[in-house]
């Protein structure tokens, strides 16, 4: 099993509206960065667990926990000439977007700041602390756990 860490923009799509989901479940999709594509692609795997981020809100951090219950498929927005993902590029024969389904697992008390995680050592090297923009990362086993331990 690996672990992620998903971002979204609570406005989007927040870990409530998974909740509120049928099944809490959903199709994780929107992804058109070429880096979070590629992992979403080619790493991401049913079963794998993911941290739920919030950005671009008042209270950005991690809010809770999904799992993976459906590995890459073409993003079916990438079609649609009526959707703002829509990519005129992307073809059935050969698509150039993916995207995962997601189930919810589990909703923080509270939210998990980025300030709380930039002030852990042990996480100084997560790609969240190096990277921040990055809307689909890897995450280690040992920050799994360490992040785990600060709930």
């Amino acid at each position: 099993m690996n672990y992620w860490l998903f971002k979204t923009e609570p406005d989007e799509y927040s870990i409530r509206d998974l909740q509120l989901a049928p099944n809490q479940t959903a199709k994780w999709d929107g992804i058109r960065n070429y880096q979070a594509r590629n992992f979403l692609r080619d790493k991401v795997a049913e079963g794998d667990l993911v941290f739920m981020y919030h950005s671009q809100c008042k209270q950005i951090g991690i809010v809770g926990v999904a799992e993976i219950v459906r590995a890459a498929y073409p993003d079916p927005a990438q079609y649609d000439e009526n959707s703002k993902y829509f990519d005129a590029k992307s073809t059935f024969d050969t698509p150039r977007w993916f995207c995962v389904d997601i189930k919810h697992k589990l909703t923080y008390p509270r939210v998990i700041s980025l300030g709380r995680i930039k002030a852990q050592p042990e996480l100084a090297n997560m790609i969240l602390v190096k990277q921040g923009r990055l809307s689909v990362q890897p995450v280690t086993e040992q920050e799994w756990q360490q992040i785990e331990a600060m709930v």
